[in-house]
């Protein structure tokens, strides 16, 4: 699903930085990052050119006329150099269950799908495979929007809506926006025979052009 990139998103040097921004405030407060899944850099790491970065993220899905908003969402990752090349090593996705308006105890999870890029190309923030649980009492367990084996591919970029601010110096901490408007999204698998109602009130399966996905995401880099 193209799902959400969940939020990638700046990432710099060469491909290691936000880059330049304007300096301003971001609403308020801003979050405390947790950096307990940062990955080690590998053996072979150039010294020194390692960090970790944390992303406290708020979303919301939009599939045709419907709008699901996600809450927050936290992810980690390292990046660096190995024999002065660029290198980077995802860390975690964590997602609390969000609930999906209209469908009393319906709940969405997004979780992470095995395929991350995180370099800075142009307005391109990065790109992050997921796909997302969907809980209800009456569906099966295995009830899923995309899967492990066939994850939907997320590619953000900037939200020219919510310019990017530099929050603080030191630590490095940022606020951005970024958007996905090319989500492909399949129906549901797995979810029993109530399955076909599912996909009816969340409106898949729906093509490109009928989905966005949008995050205000901040950002804390933490050398490793």
């Amino acid at each position: 699903m193209t799902l959400f990139t969940l939020a990638a998103a700046g990432f710099t040097a060469a491909t290691l930085t936000l880059g330049p921004a304007p300096a301003g405030s971001a609403p308020e407060p801003v979050p405390t990052f947790d950096f307990r899944d940062c990955p080690a850099p590998p053996a072979n790491a150039d010294p020194g050119t390692w960090r970790c970065e944390a992303f406290v993220s708020q979303g919301t899905l939009s599939i045709r006329d419907r709008e699901i908003p996600l809450g927050e969402l936290r992810m980690t990752f390292a990046e660096g150099r190995v024999n002065g090349q660029y290198a980077q090593i995802f860390g975690a996705l964590r997602h609390s269950p969000a609930h999906v308006p209209g469908a009393f105890g319906t709940t969405i999870r997004l979780r992470y799908g095995g395929h991350s890029d995180f370099r800075t190309v142009g307005n391109r923030r990065g790109e992050l495979d997921l796909f997302a649980e969907l809980r209800h009492p009456l569906l099966p367990a295995e009830c899923t929007l995309g899967s492990p084996a066939k994850p939907l591919r997320s590619v953000v970029y900037d939200d020219p809506a919510v310019p990017r601010k530099v929050i603080s110096q030191d630590p490095p901490t940022y606020y951005f926006g970024v958007v996905d408007q090319a989500l492909t999204l399949p129906a549901t698998q797995h979810c029993g025979p109530l399955g076909t109602l599912v996909d009816r009130h969340l409106g898949l399966p729906s093509p490109t052009g009928n989905n966005v996905f949008k995050q205000t995401t901040y950002v804390q880099y933490k050398p490793l």
